[in-house]
């Protein structure tokens, strides 16, 4: 049985990943490890900690580095010499803005969350995937085994950026992408994934009502592909329907 933990599971596609995996009848998790601001607060991840016991809330803002200590403390005197199996990175932000309103404050605020966050999010816990990795009975690059995802966007993609604007959302996420294709070069050895995913426009508060994607369909759909990641998309953007999105 794997361990897992996701960001940003407080709402939205987090909260739906954590509602998903934890209602799996195949019995794969040991522990979820749901994460976010200020757990005590999020009332549907307390609902769905209440229903299954494997599920756990804990602290972790992604630009507190202190609060990110802490949470491989608590999850590492869980799991102890089993480690962590699977890192989502979900939590991030996006905004509309057009040239004229792009700002250096701006800019960092964006490289700190939907970039920086992430890189040291797994910096950080990268010795309880390693151990994880290392003690599973999974065999070769698996997600059960040991993997990282980076929730990126298809507005990531330079190659595919035809309509322009949001320059910060744009550029952090392109930046994502560069590190989990680094990530996948220097973790290929401990048998870690690292691939970035491409949720699609969804109906979360992010997204807005008008999106085409319900999160429940998004995220049965990224399972999918998480749960059949190997070689071939180590390194990739994968989107939710399985393609490789360019870069």
């Amino acid at each position: 049985m794997a361990s897992l933990l996701i960001t940003g599971a407080n709402r939205g596609i987090g909260l739906e990943f954590v509602r998903q995996l934890a209602e799996s009848k195949e019995g794969k998790w040991k522990h979820i490890f749901a994460a976010c601001r200020n757990p005590a607060k999020a009332e549907s991840l307390q609902k769905l900690a209440a229903i299954h016991p494997h599920v756990t809330p804990i602290t972790l803002d992604v630009t507190d580095d202190a609060t990110i200590e802490a949470a491989v403390k608590e999850v590492s005197s869980v799991v102890k010499e089993n480690g962590l199996n699977v890192l989502i990175n979900n939590a991030g932000i996006i905004a509309l803005e057009p040239l004229e309103k792009v700002n250096r404050e701006m800019l960092h605020e964006y490289f700190n969350v939907n970039t920086a966050g992430p890189l040291i999010i797994v910096q950080k816990f990268l010795p309880l995937l390693k151990q994880g990795a290392a003690t599973s009975k999974v065999s070769g690059l698996s997600f059960y085994r040991g993997s990282i995802f980076n929730m990126t966007s298809g507005m990531g993609s330079i190659s595919d950026n035809t309509s322009g604007k949001m320059y910060a959302y744009r550029a952090s996420k392109a930046a994502l992408n560069m590190v989990s294709r680094s990530l996948s070069v220097d973790l290929k050895a401990d048998n870690i994934l690292a691939i970035s995913l491409a949720p699609g426009w969804v109906q979360t508060d992010m997204g807005g009502k008008n999106a085409t994607l319900k999160v429940e369909d998004c995220v049965s759909m990224l399972l999918k592909e998480m749960e059949t990641a190997g070689e071939n998309e180590n390194g990739k953007v994968v989107n939710f329907r399985g393609g490789i999105y360019p870069w």
